[in-house]
């Protein structure tokens, strides 16, 4: 399954070192936008990545160095921390989205969609049995 996991994921992770992005990073910025104007706290973001990063705290502030990320403490309790994606992040996830959505439909243009499907349900049934 891993080997699986790498082959899948290593075209994609060509495409973003384009951009000298990480998987993670890209993960976290996806979040973000899916989050709209409010963003999300820390803790929030981190359990909805993808892959569990130890060190999130240290992810945000690449990413807001690259000023694609800003964080400011929530105005309601002043010990949550909430990040943002900013426009020059929304700029860069266009700007991958098509190049980034090809790369999936070619790697699994050989699958018909309804084994697609399948496998996906099959995933989930998978992941359900997993904690955390």
């Amino acid at each position: 399954m891993m080997l699986t996991v790498d082959r899948l994921t290593a075209p994609i992770t060509d495409l973003l070192r384009q951009q000298d992005l990480g998987i993670s990073q890209y993960n976290v910025l996806r979040i973000l936008r899916g989050a709209g104007n409010e963003g999300l706290p820390s803790g929030e973001i981190a359990e909805r990545m993808i892959r569990r990063d130890p060190d999130l705290t240290r992810l945000l502030d690449r990413l807001e160095s690259r000023r694609v990320v800003t964080r400011a403490r929530d105005a309601t309790d002043r010990r949550v921390v909430r990040a943002k994606i900013t426009e020059a992040g929304l700029r860069l996830l266009d700007s991958l989205d098509d190049s980034i959505d090809q790369t999936v439909q070619r790697i699994l243009a050989h699958v018909p969609k309804q084994r697609l499907r399948t496998l996906s349900k099959l995933l989930e049934e998978a992941r359900a049995g997993l904690s955390g």
